[in-house]
């Protein structure tokens, strides 16, 4: 499961983030996984619909 995270702690995360990544390659991971859970959920979609098959 996972924590409620709040404002506070994303901030955090977020700064760890560009010290850890630079800042050019935080948008580029960003898009790299919003392209992974659009796929993921393309494929989800793929598999709970049988007409497509």
């Amino acid at each position: 499961m996972l924590p409620n995270l709040g404002t506070g702690e994303l901030l955090i995360l977020l700064a760890l983030g560009l010290l850890v990544f630079g800042a050019k390659k935080v948008p580029e991971i960003a898009r790299s996984i919003g392209k992974s859970v659009n796929s993921f959920k393309a494929g989800m979609r793929e598999e709970a619909d049988p007409e497509n098959r």
